[in-house]
């Protein structure tokens, strides 16, 4: 099956999540792989074709990232 360009993205999203997530301390790397998984589940229901509201989420989980990705953060709740 094809994926689109926004599924791709979606996927490199989630995948670039998890790797960052390896960064972390061993300790509380589940935490953040953990919060990952609930975000992106969260919003499985949603229509692919529902456009601004993908891009949107997308938007948003790569601010995220850049802040949970900053090595000053250790743990994530």
């Amino acid at each position: 099956m094809r994926l689109s360009g926004l599924q791709r993205e979606v996927l490199a999203l989630y995948r670039r999540c998890l790797r960052e997530s390896r960064k972390k301390p061993e300790s509380t790397r589940a935490h953040f792989e953990q919060f990952a998984r609930t975000e992106f589940a969260r919003n499985l229901a949603l229509d692919k074709r529902d456009f601004a509201a993908i891009e949107f989420l997308i938007r948003k989980g790569r601010r995220q990232l850049e802040t949970y990705a900053s090595p000053g953060i250790k743990d994530i709740h």
